[in-house]
């Protein structure tokens, strides 16, 4: 069995100026948190027996990168690092896409809110990083939902 490896795992979000998927720059690591919610019931018919359901569905994505220059002229446009990341946090929600590796499902895609961004640059090192954290909005589903837009 084929194994995928992480940089397969290419997050982005949607630009609506420019209609197309920004790749969040120089990503070190990004995941995707699946959480069910479970409902517990106990009746009289059924003393002692905890029934569980399945309750809502929610999602987190986060990740972690190198801060790059996306925004300023000169900078690498095509892609989005923590200033074009601060600028989407202001808008109500931001449309994702993460590549899968897998042949038959190319990507995942949802709604999301950035409810989290931080910016890191400690003395000597190399390069800042960032953080991020995206708190899902409804599915994560597998059809563009910005195809033909």
């Amino acid at each position: 069995m084929p194994k995928i490896k992480g940089d397969a795992l290419i997050l982005s979000i949607y630009d609506e100026d420019n209609t197309a998927y920004r790749p969040v720059a120089c990503l070190t690591s990004n995941s995707l948190n699946r959480t069910v919610n479970i409902i517990e019931s106990q009746t009289k018919c059924a003393p002692g027996e905890i029934e569980k359901t399945k309750g809502t569905q929610t999602y987190l994505l986060s990740a972690d990168g190198e801060y790059q220059d996306s925004t300023s002229v000169g900078g690498s446009t095509a892609t989005a690092s923590h200033d074009y990341l601060m600028e989407a946090m202001d808008n109500d929600a931001i449309t994702w896409r993460m590549s899968t590796g897998l042949a038959d499902t190319p990507f995942y895609y949802g709604t999301a809110i950035i409810s989290d961004l931080s910016l890191t640059g400690d003395a000597g090192d190399a390069v800042s990083t960032f953080s991020t954290t995206f708190e899902g909005s409804g599915l994560i589903v597998t059809t563009d939902p910005k195809a033909g837009a």
